[in-house]
């Protein structure tokens, strides 16, 4: 089993988007509103049976490849520990439009209110903006009390939630780790790298005038008062951008702080000429230049911007080579215990 280069998993939302994403992956646009490519994805939209499933190159689920062999996908311990789960999905997500502010519900409430195995903690590392203003906010500034939330979110008021948030301009390169439970909202124009806990749970703490009229919906079916005691009330200052945790050269650096490791981790890799891929299951996603993937005897793989690679552990330790910069996505750490 080899690496494989994973076609495009063009996946339907609410918000506008997509032409973006289609021109980084080098396919074609499928509509305005298809502005997510759940990769590797072996999780699916809320309230559906397959829609976000990904499909290997010889049209089988990749689900039911990884469980035919999680061992060779995932390594020995993963597969002890989560059997044929990948216990994380990446998603591109193409930003057409400002995105409503929400939240998702950490790992306890998904697990006692919704029946889920996972919260959704998340990170995005940002591959492109439209122009130089583009911004995200995470976190409230200040304690907001769950009277006032509530008021905002029952006037809609988004100006309001908008202005107490910490809202800061970001670059392509940057990376913002985003707990679960705290509200956050990603501005028109950016294409990210999102790699997250393998659930769909969305509260749209706006909702009225993104593409849903449903507050049921914005909800997850669980009503305001119940869907409200998701979100985090107390103030927090803005994330630290990018990571500082390298292998020495200059080559691989960890792009999220290690409270992240316990959900998923994620790796800068620039060859110079070339940089060692360790062992274990990653997807990667080339966000610049183009070179090429060396795994064991095998012909090498050739890769560009805008590819996606999914790295079976049973490829062992791969090198790659070339004028390129690609974001490994990683599973939970193996000495870490994962989300409660």
């Amino acid at each position: 089993m080899r690496p494989v280069v994973l076609p495009p998993n063009a996946v339907p939302r609410f918000y506008r988007g997509g032409p973006a994403m289609a021109a980084f992956r080098g396919s074609e646009p499928v509509g305005d509103r298809v502005p997510e490519d759940w990769v590797g994805s072996m999780t699916t939209v809320f309230g559906e049976e397959e829609l976000g499933l990904s499909h290997l190159p010889d049209g089988r689920l990749l689900r039911d490849a990884a469980a035919a062999d999680p061992v060779a996908y995932f390594g020995p311990e993963h597969a002890a520990r989560h059997g044929a789960d990948p216990a994380m999905l990446v998603k591109l997500l193409d930003a057409g439009e400002r995105l409503p502010v929400h939240v998702h519900p950490n790992g306890p409430f998904a697990h006692e209110v919704l029946g889920s195995p996972y919260g959704k903690t998340e990170a995005w590392i940002v591959v492109a903006t439209a122009g130089s203003d583009a911004s995200v906010g995470v976190g409230f500034r200040d304690d907001v009390s769950a009277e006032t939330l509530a008021d905002w979110v029952r006037d809609q008021d988004g100006r309001a939630m908008l202005d107490a948030l910490n809202s800061f301009t970001v670059r392509a390169g940057d990376a913002i780790f985003v707990p679960a439970g705290v509200p956050h909202v990603i501005g028109e124009g950016l294409l990210i790298v999102e790699v997250q806990e393998p659930s769909d749970l969305s509260v749209l703490l706006e909702w009225r005038g993104f593409g849903t009229e449903d507050a049921a919906e914005a909800t997850l079916g669980l009503g305001w008062e119940a869907a409200l005691g998701c979100v985090e009330l107390e103030g927090r200052g803005p994330p630290q951008l990018g990571g500082a945790r390298g292998n020495g050269d200059g080559t691989v650096t960890s792009l999220l702080p290690a409270t992240a490791d316990r959900f998923f981790r994620a790796e800068r890799i620039a060859p110079s000429p070339a940089a060692t891929l360790e062992r274990g299951f990653a997807i990667l996603v080339v966000v610049e230049g183009s070179g090429s993937l060396h795994c064991g005897n095998g012909d090498p793989i050739q890769l560009r911007r805008g590819d996606a690679v999914l790295v079976p552990w049973v490829a062992g330790e791969c090198q790659l080579e070339g004028e390129l910069v690609a974001i490994a996505c990683r599973p939970p750490a193996p000495d870490e215990r994962g989300a409660p």
